[in-house]
This record gives structure tokens, sequence and C-alpha cells, in this order.
């Protein structure tokens, strides 16, 4: 079972390809977080929210993560940070295509 992680909070930019260019070795360094599989980066221009779904191997690694993450985005000056912890079910997700089976060697960066 795979553990997906939602992470959100207001946010005053910068969006597009400027967050591209600001958030890019954080980005990097995400790869390298144990447990981690994937994210989705989100963003709300018009609202003023981003943040991301991501999913892990393990509920603990989820865990850490979220606790590791919140402290960074509070260092960043960032309040109001949401974050949510879901297991998956994997029978339903493979059948709308979800890709939560992704082996190591396909999540090498």
């Amino acid at each position: 079972m795979t553990y997906l992680l939602q992470v959100d909070f207001k946010f005053e930019g910068p969006f597009g390809n400027d967050l591209t260019n600001a958030f890019t070795d954080i980005a990097n360094s995400i790869n390298k977080e144990k447990g981690f599989i994937w994210k989705i980066w989100t963003e709300n221009k018009e609202a003023k929210e981003a943040g991301g779904i991501y999913l892990f191997e393990t509920k603990e690694d989820a865990e850490k993560y979220l606790d590791m993450h919140t402290k960074r985005l509070k260092g960043f000056g960032i309040i109001g940070i949401k974050g949510k912890i879901f297991e998956t079910n994997e029978q339903l997700t493979t059948l709308n295509r979800g890709p939560l089976k992704l082996t190591k060697e396909k999540r090498d960066f």
C-alpha cells in the first residue's frame, strides 16, 4: 500500500515559470526523501494558493516529510499550512490509471 500526502497553503507567488526557477533546487531535494515516489506541484495564482500531492511508500515516511516540510515552509514565512495523509485504494486507482506501482528504476531521475 502507498500513502498520498496532500499539502496546500496560501502563497503570494511566484507562479508558473518563476516558481519553477525559484524552486528547482527544492524539487531536486524532494527526490532524495526516504520513501518518496512522486509529487504533483499545484498552484492557483488567482486564489493565491500552492502546494502539492505526493506519494510515499509508507505512512511514516509521509508523516516525517510533512513535519520537515511544514517547518521549512514556516521558515519561508508561510502560514496556514494544511497537510493530510491518505491510504490509497490501489485496485480502484489502478482501474482509473493512477500511477501507484512505479518501481524504483522508473522513479530515479
